[in-house]
């Protein structure tokens, strides 16, 4: 029997961290696994008024009833960079595999938008948008002592979105999105073979899969120079069903693997990109200081139950609750207009734990964190214009306590005992916005 558990402990680590740690093109750091940022002048904000800005067509993504405030036809694409920096410190190794500490798992990361609006009358405007907020991407050094846990995952989520706006009467606006989400997931994981004179094994998942949503949108008005806006986002289910790849086996687990039927089996990895409701708001001050304010939420502990089960003739069931938890969100802007060309954005905003710390897993890296951006703009009243902007997101030191119950030696995973200190993400965004 001892085979039989030894593969539990290889198979399930595995289709977990796929599912829990390959989450986006661009590491954590809004709540949860989400990103606010885009490509756009909402990373200058720190995402402060996200919902109630509306001054460019990046609305379609952040509260599609905004497209009603924008005249004729405009196009916004963003280009976006992203460098990650986050390393593991063990605490104790008494019962860790053997290895380094895997070195920095982020590094660099590319991103990019692009959005459309046209204004069929006053009071009707339609618009499409495409963009990548969710997901993670990270590749550890070969041979580190989580391994066993984690190599490398990448999830990239990227949403296509065609919306609508309806201007209500003079104050209130609606919109709505359709939210066709693609997922591209891959994990690798290590697996220990048991016998010292054999290398690592690995099981490799990967699957893309279509996910469908809706975003509601809502724009009251209170006089020319104060609205509030209202997004919502339903959840996305991704229903990944990778089959398990396994390579360099050794023949004991092997014989395991297929007379169980497991080698190439079916995992059912579903994934709930979460429900989020946000509120923004925007007041014109004066007619050079313009602040901007939003809250939120994000249902992550729908995303912590998870069923992972493999489709064989002999089946092996588990289920397991990730632990995390809903989170909140809060930022605070302010934009001064120089004169008619010239506008600079500047924002702070802070967003909850999702994960309890000691809870953590390899697979994120970040949890809390403190953002702070500035930018400029270039505009026009038709033509092209531009824009630039930057961000660092600060996440504090989290601790990470993974316990394996065999020891290495036996066939466990080995435990990891440390912390990610000062985990930080830098982005820097170009963008530029067309009105026709």
């Amino acid at each position: 029997m001892e085979p039989a558990v030894n593969l539990r402990r290889t198979l399930w680590p595995a289709t977990l961290s796929a599912l829990v740690c390959a989450l986006c093109s661009l590491p954590a750091t809004a709540g949860g696994l989400m990103l606010y940022e885009a490509g756009t002048a909402d990373v200058g904000l720190a995402s402060a008024g996200y919902g109630a800005r509306a001054q460019d067509a990046s609305t379609v993504l952040t509260n599609p009833a905004g497209m009603v405030k924008l005249d004729g036809s405009q196009f916004l694409a963003g280009a976006q960079a992203l460098y990650g920096d986050a390393h593991l410190s063990f605490t104790t190794t008494a019962n860790t595999a053997s290895g380094g500490d895997g070195g920095n798992p982020i590094g660099w990361a590319p991103g990019a938008s692009a959005f459309y609006t046209h204004q069929i009358s006053p009071d009707l405007s339609i618009g499409i948008g495409l963009a990548g907020t969710f997901g993670l991407s990270e590749k550890y050094d070969d041979g580190w002592a989580g391994r066993y846990y984690i190599k490398e995952a990448t999830l990239i989520g990227i949403s296509v979105l065609p919306s609508i706006a309806y201007r209500v009467n003079d104050k209130l606006s609606l919109g709505l999105s359709l939210n066709a989400m693609y997922g591209m997931l891959e994990d690798k994981v290590a697996v220990n073979n048991l016998n010292p004179t054999l290398a690592d094994g690995q099981l490799k998942v990967s699957d893309n899969v279509w996910g469908l949503g809706v975003n509601l949108g809502m724009l009251y008005e209170f006089s020319q120079d104060t609205r509030v806006g209202v997004a919502y986002t339903s959840e996305v289910k991704l229903g990944f069903k990778p089959n398990a790849d396994f390579s360099g086996i050794g023949p004991a687990l092997s014989t395991v693997l297929n007379a169980r039927g497991l080698s190439g089996a079916r995992v059912n990895l579903d994934m709930y990109v979460p429900q989020t409701v946000m509120a923004s708001l925007y007041t014109q001050m004066s007619p050079h200081w313009a602040v901007l304010a939003g809250a939120g939420w994000q249902q992550w502990s729908r995303f912590g139950k998870v069923d992972v089960s493999v489709e064989s003739s002999n089946p092996l069931s588990l289920t397991t609750d990730t632990g995390f938890k809903d989170t909140w969100h809060g930022a605070l802007g302010a934009q001064y207009r120089q004169d008619a060309n010239w506008l600079y954005n500047f924002g702070v905003a802070y967003d909850s734990a999702y994960q309890d710390s000691g809870r953590m897993t390899p697979s994120l890296p970040g949890n809390a964190a403190w953002r702070l951006g500035a930018g400029l703009e270039r505009q026009v009243p038709s033509g092209l214009g531009w824009g630039a902007a930057a961000e660092v997101a600060l996440s504090s030191n989290q601790n990470i306590n993974k316990v394996s119950s065999l020891p290495v030696a036996a066939g466990g995973r080995g435990d990891i005992d440390g912390s990610f200190r000062n985990t930080q993400l830098y982005f820097l965004v170009a963008y530029l916005n067309w009105k026709f």
